[in-house]
């Protein structure tokens, strides 16, 4: 960084270009403050509609917005496609792949990744889906096992290519399981007429004895309800043991041969180096205060997935989702405000707006508080918060475009195979935790 283009004013860094740290830097525009935002990509994922991305319905470009295109007009702000090597907390300086960076104040917005649970193979064979490439690798991966099962001349040969294991039955593994059942009844049979749709098998696995576990009873209920009825098999209490690329085996015996496996069971923290083990918690989550500073620190802060604010309410932290990372961001931004201004910074409370989740065409759920429904409503529910959420007018339209014809013709999507994706890319396709999300 060409210490030229800092100004006289307290320089804020901010680590990731998520829901989180938008939200910091937009809290500080046109503040006597001078804003560096860092990302290793140019551009802001909508990570609730990778799903849809994953199984062809809607193109990568519509759900990512450039950030640099978002902070126009926002002169105290500079953006730096960068990846964090390690932050000097004692001499605040954030190192990058474009040099060192100082910092006055610096917010670690650095989201999450997979959380293998330390199981190296499965982390070498299973496919997971934090971010576009992964989602896109993910399509990639369907699609090329899809054509090479017209290849296998008996049903044995075909069962492993069309046998789909999605592990984690939160909203990512949910959703999922539910665009790959749409796929299944609705265009296998168009697209590949030689494969008959009860070859294809989706599996939906959790260790958990419900699917949607943060979700009420009633909303859980409903949804497993619906999964069935769309033909999806729903295994709960259930723990992998295992899987080496063509079977994936279950504690008690039970095993299937699939190429198929997609793990959404659990997530961690994308903890930069530099920051000390004791202000580590469960999770790979930095330990924050109220005001979400990093415990033991003055001037550093962590917002969204990667902070644990542990309280007597929330013994475990705050959910990870959007919601959070949004709050805590604005609080956040307006904080390192008031701190600059001599004045005492405010606590978080996080505001629960409630959870969706989409299971397929006319299905979702909806726990709005004590309001709960299930169906048509809390699907048409699901689809405005999640189109006024995406980033630019464009975006908005072309995925409600993309939505409609879906409707319409129950055949959406274009499931072009652009390039071919190579099972031994699996060894390096995790994220390292050093880089910003």
């Amino acid at each position: 960084m060409n210490p030229n283009e800092l100004s006289k004013f307290p320089t804020v860094v901010v680590i990731g270009g998520g829901f989180g740290g938008i939200q910091v830097a937009k809290q500080l525009a046109n503040k006597p403050v001078e804003v560096i935002l860092l990302d290793k990509h140019n551009y802001h994922t909508f990570q609730p509609l990778l799903y849809q991305v994953a199984t062809g319905g809607l193109e990568a470009e519509s759900i990512g917005f450039s950030l640099r295109k978002n902070f126009e007009g926002q002169k105290n702000l500079r953006f730096r496609i960068a990846e964090v090597s390690k932050i000097d907390t004692e001499s605040n300086i954030v190192h990058t792949d474009i040099g060192p960076i100082p910092y006055d104040y610096l917010v670690i917005a650095t989201g999450s990744t997979t959380n293998f649970f330390g199981n190296k193979d499965i982390e070498k064979y299973a496919m997971p889906m934090k971010s576009i490439p992964e989602a896109l690798n993910l399509r990639y991966m369907v699609l090329q096992n899809l054509e090479e099962a017209i290849l296998k001349p008996s049903k044995e040969e075909r069962a492993p290519y069309l046998s789909f294991v999605l592990v984690g039955a939160g909203p990512t593994g949910v959703e999922l399981a539910g665009a790959l059942a749409e796929l299944r009844n609705h265009v296998l049979n168009k697209d590949y007429p030689e494969l008959a749709k009860e070859e294809m098998k989706v599996y939906l696995v959790d260790f958990l004895p419900k699917v949607l576990g943060p979700f009420s009873d009633e909303g859980s209920k409903a949804a497993q309800g619906f999964l069935t009825k769309m033909g999806v098999e729903v295994l709960l209490n259930v723990k992998v043991e295992s899987y080496n690329g063509e079977e994936i085996k279950f504690e008690g015996g039970k095993s299937i041969r699939t190429k198929n496996v997609i793990w959404s069971a659990g997530v961690a923290g994308v903890v930069p180096d530099g920051v000390g083990k004791e202000a580590i918690e469960r999770g790979n989550r930095i330990k924050v205060d109220n005001v979400c500073r990093m415990v033991g620190s003055s001037n550093i802060f962590a917002i969204g997935d990667v902070a644990a604010m542990i309280t007597d309410d929330t013994p475990k932290g705050h959910p990870g989702v959007a919601q959070v990372a949004i709050q805590m961001g604005q609080l956040t931004g307006k904080n390192i405000n008031r701190i600059i201004r001599g004045e005492q910074p405010e606590p978080f409370k996080y505001f629960d707006k409630g959870s969706l989740a989409t299971i397929g065409r006319n299905k979702a759920i909806a726990d709005l508080g004590k309001i709960r429904f299930q169906g048509f409503f809390a699907w048409l529910i699901w689809m405005f918060v999640h189109l006024i959420s995406l980033m630019g007018g464009r975006n908005r339209v072309i995925v409600f475009i993309n939505w409609v014809a879906s409707y319409m013709n129950n055949n959406g999507g274009s499931r072009l195979i652009i390039r071919k994706f190579k099972p031994e890319e699996l060894a390096s396709k995790t994220e390292q935790v050093s880089k910003p999300d």
